[in-house]
């Protein structure tokens, strides 16, 4: 399934693999000046690519390397014979068979192993100037993209909500909060987010305060519980209460006791 949106020059692409003719989960990629950012899932390839041959792409960026963004890389340097950018550490990620849960295959599908190109830090289109931002957190090697003058942010997954409660077992929540405010203090008259998910966002910086917030104090009452000798589940059940029902849907990949070990646990 495909859906276009459109917001002042940015053409956003929705995409969603389908069952019984309803959209499991939507992925957003976003076409500006020629620039496609993010490919989205293997399931809807074919869909993207054929909207795209009449709208003269030059060349694609991933944000990460996660299968939902990365899934016509393949299909896309096969039709259109474009080049694809990403970040350096993305890119032996990107070029691999990567390891997928049941429920990752059935809603976005294995992508096909492509090499790309290591970003430089700034991209020019015919109208526009990006600048490529490192945004770690949700995934190593993710990157955000801003047209400084118009204020456009295209974020890839560093913001879902104001308030998230659940994340996946890679997630890094104190390189996340980072990254979140390394966006909140750029200096743009406006900072309009464009999301994964598909959500514009159009003040930006609002949401990313909000969710900083959330995410700190969320921080500092977990270690405090786990001071006292709570587990995991039992501070989850304090702070946020039932597990979000995506958990058991993806064998507890996608959870909010993820959310609180990223916390206890950081990343080295």
């Amino acid at each position: 399934m495909i859906e276009i949106n459109h917001f002042e020059e940015v053409t956003q692409i929705k995409l969603s693999q389908t069952m019984n003719g309803q959209p499991l989960y939507w992925a957003a990629t976003y076409l500006v000046d020629g620039l496609l950012i993010d490919t989205g899932p293997k399931h809807t390839a074919e869909e993207l690519v054929e909207f795209l041959e009449g709208q003269n792409v030059k060349f694609a960026v991933n944000t990460h390397h996660h299968e939902d963004h990365i899934g016509a890389n393949h299909l896309l340097q096969q039709r259109l014979g474009i080049k694809i950018f990403a970040h350096p550490k993305a890119i032996p990620l990107i070029n691999q068979v990567p390891k997928l849960l049941p429920y990752q295959e059935t809603v976005w599908g294995y992508p096909e192993p492509t090499r790309v190109s290591p970003l430089p830090e700034n991209i020019r289109t015919d109208h526009f100037h990006f600048e490529v931002l490192e945004t770690p957190g949700h995934s190593v090697g993710h990157i955000a993209l801003l047209e400084p003058q118009k204020g456009w942010c295209f974020s890839g997954d560093l913001f879902v909500n104001e308030k998230p409660k659940a994340f996946r077992p890679h997630e890094d929540i104190a390189e996340t909060i980072k990254s979140m405010k390394k966006l909140v203090e750029l200096q743009t008259e406006r900072l309009i987010l464009f999301t994964a998910l598909g959500k514009i966002i159009q003040d930006g910086r609002k949401n990313l305060k909000i969710c900083i917030e959330y995410l700190e104090d969320l921080s500092q009452k977990a270690k405090n519980l786990a001071k006292k000798g709570l587990s995991v589940s039992a501070i989850r059940e304090e702070l946020i209460g039932e597990d979000t029902s995506l958990a058991p849907l993806t064998d507890g990949d996608f959870s909010a006791d993820n959310l609180i070990r990223s916390i206890l646990l950081p990343k080295k």
